[in-house]
């Protein structure tokens, strides 16, 4: 991890910080934390290419729950207003595929948590603890899951990392205990990949972000079910999708894929491209819009388009080429006919309507957590063509479905 890690930490502030809580976690001998990952794959299908990776989402992977629901809706608007549904449909004989995102993510924590709970021999129910931002706007979605949670049987608990220091403490066998709470049996991180997460002016004593970075590392020391650990969230960077997509179906072989498999996911990994001093050159030689220029960045308002790539390249210095990297554009066939989206409460008409889909699986400690190999329902987000930003809470998306089309 260090060695992939390294080049974008020497000029990355964020990442540098990253990479020392990853070492202090481990070198310390006291990773105690249970790795639960849940994670949202995000590919697109391309005209040509056919499906193609867009990002890991490691950490903070959301509107899963909220991607159900928008699955429910179509499926309560094709029953109660079918004609109107079908005027809008590709097909009249659309057959809706289920998404259970919000049941199966939260059996994927259950099952963790109960794991942890199980072995620290402690009474009383399991407990839960989110760890949000600050301000958090996007509380719909995860209060979805929560609510799933609770009908589980399952205690939840809110707060933000500043609220977290010096509300944690070490109980017997390692256990991470929560003031006012009790022991701790599963910590999900929707907070913590930004580097303003971590910021606290009020109580910082030697610099930036130290202080609640260390409430973190304090975590991943105890018998917790975490995600994501900071492992994870190296591990699913796009500094590290930009090395896997540099690979050959044989040297993926070596993370324990069968020949077989290897050959099936590599042809899915796109096309990555370091930056070096040659991509200048490179890009004035090719066509900018078959590229995406992309920094480390989570969330939107990361990528970089067209013909401001050749421009963003010619300011970059050797010390940042690690940190930014080119993607080969994707390009979706549109959707054959209009399509009605809602944004803002207002109804629009889209003539080119492209989709992006996230696949979200559950993993604890490198095993399936759910049913299916670890799935856990899906998240489609659809916009405009012509639109660069996609997501729903950050972007120019809306939230659809997937449906079988005969």
């Amino acid at each position: 991890m260090r060695k992939a890690i390294e080049p974008v930490a020497a000029d990355d502030a964020f990442f540098h910080e990253l990479l020392n809580m990853h070492q202090a976690i481990h070198e310390s001998g006291k990773a105690l934390r249970t790795p639960l990952l849940i994670m949202r794959t995000d590919f697109m299908d391309d005209a040509r290419l056919g499906p193609q990776l867009i990002e890991f989402n490691g950490i903070a992977a959301g509107m899963g729950p909220f991607g159900q629901r928008a699955h429910e809706l179509h499926r309560y608007l094709q029953t109660q207003q079918d004609q109107t549904f079908a005027k809008w449909s590709q097909t009249s004989s659309l057959e809706l595929i289920p998404n259970p995102a919000i049941a199966r993510l939260a059996q994927g924590i259950v099952f963790a948590a109960n794991t942890i709970k199980k072995h620290s021999n402690e009474p009383g129910p399991t407990k839960f603890l989110m760890v949000v931002q600050e301000n958090e706007d996007n509380i719909f979605d995860q209060h979805l899951l929560e609510k799933q949670l609770h009908l589980l049987g399952i205690e939840t608990y809110r707060r933000t990392f500043k609220q977290l220091h010096r509300a944690l403490s070490t109980g017997d066998n390692d256990r991470l205990v929560l003031e006012g709470v009790g022991g701790i049996d599963t910590v999900y991180l929707r907070a913590g990949y930004q580097y303003c997460d971590y910021l606290a002016e009020d109580i910082d004593q030697q610099k930036c972000c130290d202080t609640l970075m260390k409430t973190r590392i304090f975590i991943e020391q105890h018998r917790v079910a975490v995600n994501a650990t900071v492992s994870q969230q190296l591990a699913t960077s796009k500094r590290v999708q930009t090395l896997l997509t540099s690979m050959t179906a044989e040297q993926l072989l070596t993370f324990g894929l069968t020949e077989q498999e290897a050959k099936m996911i590599q042809p899915l990994l796109g096309d990555m491209r370091p930056i070096d001093a040659k991509s200048y050159d490179f890009i004035q030689a090719d066509d900018v819009s078959n590229w995406v220029l992309k920094n480390q960045g989570e969330g939107g308002g990361h990528c970089i388009f067209d013909k401001e790539i050749p421009y963003k390249l010619k300011t970059l210095t050797p010390e940042q080429y690690p940190t930014w990297a080119l993607m080969r554009r994707i390009h979706p066939t549109p959707r054959a006919i209009p399509a009605l989206v809602v944004r803002d409460g207002e109804p629009h008409v889209v003539h080119d309507l492209i989709n992006e889909i996230g696949l979200f699986t559950v993993h604890m400690s490198g095993s399936p957590a759910t049913a299916d190999n670890g799935y856990a329902g899906y998240l489609v987000r659809s916009k405009a063509a012509t639109t660069t930003e996609g997501g729903v809470h950050s972007g120019l998306g809306v939230l659809d479905s997937l449906a079988y089309n005969d």
